[in-house]
């Protein structure tokens, strides 16, 4: 997804660092003209800012603002529709009547709203009325008068409380016939029943259910609170931007901090992760070998007061202050300290000192297990994404990583390899390269274009392959951009054997960061942020896109996404699918007859139940997401969920499903495990995944197959 790309980072000789600003300057002017600057110099396909794209960035700007249209009346459209083919110049000319406008009459329906949803709350719903409520907002009309956008709240509000209000009835009504009986039926031992269990009054349960949704609207617009002006020009900034391609985003400052840390799974902070309940600042996990999780003092459920620094004598509240903000003085460089006044769980006050340090989040990175059939061992490795540091590719990354497990592997005797790229999104072309270079003597992996036709071929120089036995690469339709790249050269190279989906994403595009920073040098305006931009393709060493089309399984297997529009194609403005001419490549001539391990793979999908009941579930699923019409009255409510539960009740079973294989971690793993609880529970819970998990069975029968067809490490010229 990024590569670093010269041209781009010398741009022109002009430069923004020139101007000069008052304190009072226009951010936002600057904010689009840099941004637009940027794109029309480096995009690979730049597209032409006229009335079309205006009405692109009008319409895509407005469902952002108001998705339900709970918000907008007709009358407000009306007044918006003078600028559906003005913004291109308002773009051009760094204007901003249109967002001003839409921004400020949303601010005055949102406190509108605040005046609605709690009057319309205050009284008991009928549920015995005959009404129903339309999901399709999409192709729903905007309200053309207040009476009519109050009933849509009221009927939103309403759908919202009639599901809780017949959960309830149904968790009451099963605890009753648990009571009554005194032996479990129908799943009924699932269901706990207090000791001080007291039936309550259906107008007890709708009270309750019209808390419940009180209480989550009432979150929604706190969260809404917390969005300033900065907020909303950034979902306008990115409205414009996306019309490039869909890859194509702008990051405020601290959108750009989290893409750092999620593509290098580093951070330097506490180690907490943080969520906002009201007014209030939660700690939601301590993340296991982080800062706070050694000193041990924090606690998922603690409630961070203030937050004062090792350099100043007060604390500042952070009570009230945006989750962001809040972040923001909690986290620091590595070595600093900070303190924090907590309400513990137990309701006491402490104020906790913590060494801020570097915090690894163990998601990010590979993680492996064994696992044993037939007495032959076999890895599995599983990597969430192609993770590497920003700022020094010699930090830990995916290719270094990936190469010292596959070798503990070698050292456990493993004779088979499955990679898990299963939603994998992608990260560093770089590590692609290192990565599928542990496979192969030498050779191309990847071809990269320009817009200016150049053509790069990324190549594994090193003749060195870390393992030669049998590989499986394990895919589905989230698998993406990197993913798809290692998987489409394996592919290519004859090396391994791609199973999963029909194809995966589709995503065939390079993205570059650039800093906007480097042309503000001396400016008063503050961090402008970021923007990632496509400024080049790849392609297979075949010559082939993986852009839309993705790369095709060679073994497909039912999953529970086959039926669902997902995918680089289903964007508005995906860039186009096409080829190029093939690199040069020596193909692997390591197994003696792979088309007979694939048959006996598919023979064997086409018999298993559990397969044909995924795929089932899968088209059952397609239905239920086509249904935009419910009822809101109980008696039909309940009939339409009941059915819906009866024709559910067979696919429980796919989560009943176990193969009889069991997996354990690296040796290395399981000493850590001895002292991280945290660790041991997260792999615990992964294992007992692995054993549900009917692709990983699979991918194990096949590469027992495939380690009999196994020759050794030969190759043959192509091209």
């Amino acid at each position: 997804m990024i590569w670093m790309v010269t041209v781009l980072l010398a741009v022109t000789s002009c430069s923004f660092t020139t101007k000069k600003f008052d304190a009072d300057s226009d951010k936002d002017r600057v904010l689009i003209e840099l941004m637009m600057y940027v794109l029309e110099r480096g995009h690979f396909d730049l597209k032409e800012v006229d009335d079309d794209f205006s009405e692109r960035v009008f319409e895509d700007f407005i469902q952002a603002l108001d998705p339900l249209k709970r918000h907008f009346l007709q009358e407000d459209m009306d007044d918006f529709e003078a600028f559906r083919f003005e913004l291109d110049d308002q773009i051009k000319n760094q204007e901003f009547e249109f967002f001003d406008l839409a921004f400020n009459r949303l601010q005055m329906r949102i406190k509108g709203a605040k005046d609605i949803y709690p009057k319309l709350l205050d009284s008991p719903f009928n549920f015995e009325e005959d009404e129903e409520i339309d999901t399709d907002y999409e192709n729903l009309a905007y309200a053309k008068t207040k009476t009519e956008l109050r009933d849509r709240w009221r009927k939103q509000l309403k759908f919202s409380a009639l599901g809780t209000y017949y959960d309830l009835i149904d968790t009451q009504n099963k605890k009753l016939e648990k009571l009554s009986q005194q032996e479990d039926e129908d799943g009924l031992e699932e269901v706990v029943v207090e000791d001080d269990f007291e039936p309550q009054s259906l107008e007890e349960i709708e009270e309750e259910a019209r808390k419940t949704t009180r209480e989550s609207i009432e979150t929604y617009f706190e969260n809404t609170k917390d969005i300033e002006r900065k907020d909303w020009f950034g979902l306008y900034i990115n409205s414009i931007a996306s019309q490039f391609d869909p890859h194509t985003n702008y990051f405020a400052p601290q959108d750009k901090d989290r893409f750092d840390v999620s593509m290098s799974g580093k951070l330097e902070g506490i180690g907490a992760r943080l969520r906002k309940e009201r007014d209030q600042v939660k700690i939601d996990e301590v993340i296991s070998g982080g800062p706070a999780w050694k000193s041990g003092e924090l606690e998922t459920g603690d409630l961070i007061q203030r937050v004062r620094q090792e350099d100043e004598e007060e604390a500042v509240s952070i009570i009230g202050m945006r989750l962001d903000d809040a972040v923001d003085l909690i986290k620091g460089k590595k070595g600093t300290k900070v303190f924090l006044t907590v309400k513990k769980v137990d309701g006491s006050i402490q104020e906790i000192e913590i060494t801020r340090d570097i915090v690894e989040i163990d998601e990010t990175y590979a993680k492996t297990s064994v696992v044993e059939k037939n007495k032959v061992k076999y890895g599995v490795i599983n990597l969430p994404k192609f993770y590497f540091d920003m700022q020094d590719y010699n930090q830990r990354n995916a290719a270094s990583d990936m190469k010292q497990e596959v070798k503990r592997l070698i050292d456990e005797g493993a004779e088979g390899l499955v990679i898990d790229l299963r939603n994998n999104g992608g990260g560093s072309l770089s590590t692609v390269v290192d990565i599928a270079g542990l496979f192969i003597e030498n050779g191309p992996i990847v071809q990269v274009k320009s817009s200016d036709g150049n053509k790069e071929v990324l190549k594994d120089k090193d003749p060195k392959i870390v393992w030669d036995g049998p590989l499986v690469i394990l895919v589905n339709e989230i698998s993406a951009s990197a993913s798809e790249i290692l998987a489409a050269a394996m592919q290519d190279y004859e090396r391994a054997i791609v199973m999963g989906s029909e194809q995966t994403y589709g995503k065939g595009t390079v993205q570059n960061l650039v800093d906007l920073n480097r042309w503000m040098k001396g400016s008063q305006l503050g961090d402008m942020g970021a923007l990632k931009l496509t400024t080049q393709k790849f392609y297979r060493v075949n010559g082939g896109s993986t852009q839309l089309k993705g790369v095709a399984s060679d073994i497909v297997m039912p999953d529970r996404y086959m039926y669902i529009d997902l995918g680089e194609r289903d964007y508005d403005n995906p860039l186009p699918w096409d080829k190029i001419s093939p690199a040069k490549y020596n193909k692997w001539k390591g197994y003696k007859d792979v088309e007979s391990v694939i048959k006996a793979s598919k023979d064997r999908i086409a018999t298993n139940n559990q397969l044909s009941l995924i795929e089932a579930n899968a088209k059952w699923v397609e239905e239920q997401r086509e249904r935009n019409v419910f009822p809101l009255h109980i008696d039909l409510y309940t009939k339409h969920n009941q059915e819906i539960e009866e024709k559910a009740k067979k696919f429980k079973k796919i989560n009943d499903y176990e193969t009889e294989l069991e997996f354990i971690s690296l040796p290395y793993e399981l000493k850590e495990i001895e002292k991280d609880s945290s660790l041991a529970e997260k792999r615990e819970r992964w294992h007992k995944n692995l054993k549900k998990d009917v692709y990983v069975e699979e991918a194990i029968n096949v590469l027992e197959d495939l380690r009999k067809q196994t020759v050794g490490s030969k190759l043959v010229k192509v091209n």
